[in-house]
């Protein structure tokens, strides 16, 4: 990961659209720049990867950073491509906020990684992030919606 002189974390996976995020009064979006390429890959509000991570934490149990990454693209059938770069960093912000902790294991291949964790309050803290998601995608619905003309 990279600053650019905006002050934007910039992010390049090869092969794939550059993701870079703008963090900004509490809230951080993710944008696929570039030309999208067939059966391109969604964008990715940062907030969103938080729920994500800390979601799949919550469901499997203590993961790894690789592992993390491939199981949300498994999930969302690689519609999220995810670079280890954009994991560490979401993984990073989580473990500052202390939703998150982190303990030295051995992954599947008898590999020292570090393997992260949910916490109590990463628990509460996915509580309140699912029901702001929920309320943010049932605006979007009603925004969708046709227009009744009278």
């Amino acid at each position: 990961m990279r600053h650019s002189p905006t002050g934007r974390d910039v992010c390049a996976a090869q092969g794939r659209a550059l993701l870079t995020s703008q963090r900004s009064l509490g809230y951080s979006f993710g944008v696929a720049k570039g030309k999208p390429e067939r059966g391109a890959k969604v964008d990715v509000l940062q907030g969103t990867l938080d729920l994500v991570v800390l979601q799949t934490l919550a469901n499997m149990g203590p993961q790894h950073g690789y592992g993390l990454a491939r199981r949300i693209e498994q999930v969302s059938e690689d519609l999220l491509r995810l670079n280890e770069g954009t994991v560490y960093a979401a993984l990073m912000r989580l473990q500052h906020e202390g939703w998150i902790t982190a303990s030295w294991g051995a992954s599947e291949n008898n590999r020292k990684a570090k393997f992260y964790a949910i916490t109590r309050s990463g628990r509460r803290q996915l509580t309140r992030q699912t029901a702001r998601w929920e309320r943010i995608t049932q605006v979007i619905a009603r925004l969708m919606r046709p227009v009744e003309q009278p």
